[in-house]
């Protein structure tokens, strides 16, 4: 069996606040629940206890995390123009480990997009310098190995940039690590033991 090395890590990002800005890392863990830290809070409406989103609160993907969650619930709350409170995440949030290439991303800046897709920052985990041809989308049902974890793409998100991985071996993925994506099976072609 022969694997293709597809490309590489050219960015870690962890986002510690759900719909906050993002921090580049040098490496992060992955786990079950994906990268160590990632959307590890989230902003709440005081009042009503609804989760705030980008589309309810704009600037609010520009807003940087302080790390000190009353901190960012003060800044939050002046954004909102309400009171804010951040709630510790609890349960997985949705897939482990979303990923997108440059290319991709390099192509909806363009605003190349297929249609009914979205053209916006898709606040990805692991961003991917992809060899010539390569594209993420195409490995849906596959297993990729990056770093130190094996992740299994599941699925493409609504707004159709990049994939998303659920993790089936945690490990550290780190900036520069190859992407390796394992070959496709064809479950009809029987081992006839040679």
């Amino acid at each position: 069996m022969v694997t293709v090395q597809a490309g590489t890590v050219e960015r870690v990002v962890v986002y510690p606040v759900k719909s906050l800005a993002g921090s580049s890392r040098p490496a992060a863990e992955l786990g079950p629940d994906g990268l160590a830290g990632d959307r590890a809070w989230v902003p709440v409406d005081a009042a009503s206890g609804a989760a705030l989103q980008a589309r309810d609160v704009p600037g609010l993907h520009d807003l940087a995390p302080s790390g000190d969650p009353d901190r960012d619930a003060a800044a939050l709350s002046g954004l909102a123009g309400a009171p804010v409170r951040l709630e510790a995440r609890t349960g997985p949030a949705g897939a482990a480990v979303h990923l997108v290439s440059r290319r991709a991303l390099d192509r909806a800046a363009a605003g190349e997009v297929p249609e009914g897709c979205a053209a916006e920052d898709p606040r990805a985990n692991l961003v991917l310098a992809l060899g010539a041809g390569g594209d993420e989308r195409a490995w849906v049902g596959r297993r990729l190995r990056v770093g130190g974890a094996l992740l299994e793409v599941s699925r493409l998100p609504k707004h159709c940039l990049g994939v998303y991985a659920e993790v089936l071996r945690p490990g550290t993925v780190a900036v520069g690590d190859p992407v390796v994506v394992d070959p496709v099976v064809d479950p009809a072609v029987e081992d006839d033991g040679v």
